[in-house]
């Protein structure tokens, strides 16, 4: 005899999304696979803090329920940031910092091994959904590598990236922060761009400040204004972090 199966359909995970105002309509956020890359302003900086403690949110309310892979590469981690952050998600700051497991590198070679030796066996060990890489180019820049070997040893990582994200189906956002214009800084630019599959830019000048989406494979690529100057940090949590009213501090976002 015959029967009919009725099954459920198998629901796609929310997207993750940065939650700051004038951004996700642009923007509506990242998908497991993906191998972002956010660059532009030091603001970046920022939200890496405010990406860290979101992951650690439930998937009800905008989190991926994950630990965190902090590759720190400009010594760029914010624990003062991490702290207020997790207060204002009503999350115990302490708890939250444990949650995000610091590699921190120092050198172009000490990132590299990181990277290409040692994540696969991080990301197992900690169960984490998102990595981040924090000034994924900063050390190549670096005239004390060649420039040869810099760009040899940058594009397998951008490309080890590219492939580790999508087989293990994880979150990962490199930072790429402002350094002085250069032919190794544009070449490592581009092979950054050429292999993320999500590109977000955030731009300062005097006379506006605004968030670009530059690569997607499916939304709509524009650009969208910042609302303000120095956005609090309540103004990354939305409408309903708002009406909490705690406002702790000020994450500059120029």
């Amino acid at each position: 005899m015959l029967q009919n199966l009725i099954t459920k359909p198998v629901m796609a995970q929310p997207l993750f999304s940065l939650n700051m105002p004038g951004v996700d309509e642009l923007f509506p956020g990242f998908a497991p696979g993906d191998f972002a890359l956010l660059y532009g302003s030091p603001s970046v900086i920022s939200l890496t803090s405010l990406l860290c403690v979101r992951a650690q949110l439930p998937v009800q309310l905008g989190g991926l329920g994950s630990n965190v892979v902090f590759i720190d590469g400009g010594n760029t981690f914010r624990l003062y940031n991490i702290a207020r952050l997790a207060q204002l998600h009503q999350l115990n700051p302490t708890e939250t910092l444990e949650h995000v497991f610091i590699s921190r590198a120092f050198t172009a070679y000490q990132l590299t091994s990181l990277i290409m030796e040692k994540l696969e066996e991080t990301i197992k060990k900690y169960n984490a959904k998102l990595v981040v890489i924090s000034d994924i180019a900063g050390f190549f820049l670096d005239n004390d590598v060649p420039q040869e070997e810099a760009q040899r040893i940058y594009s397998q990582i951008v490309s080890y990236l590219s492939n580790f994200a999508r087989k293990h189906q994880i979150i990962l956002i490199a930072t790429y922060l402002p350094y002085e214009s250069s032919k190794r800084n544009s070449l490592l630019q581009e092979m950054t761009f050429a292999r993320a599959t999500t590109v977000l830019s955030f731009i300062k000048t005097k006379y506006m400040r605004e968030a670009s989406l530059e690569k997607h494979p499916s939304f709509v690529l524009g650009t969208a204004e910042l609302p303000s100057e120095n956005l609090k940090l309540t103004d990354f949590m939305g409408a309903a972090g708002r009406q909490n009213g705690l406002i702790l501090s000020q994450v500059s976002l120029g």
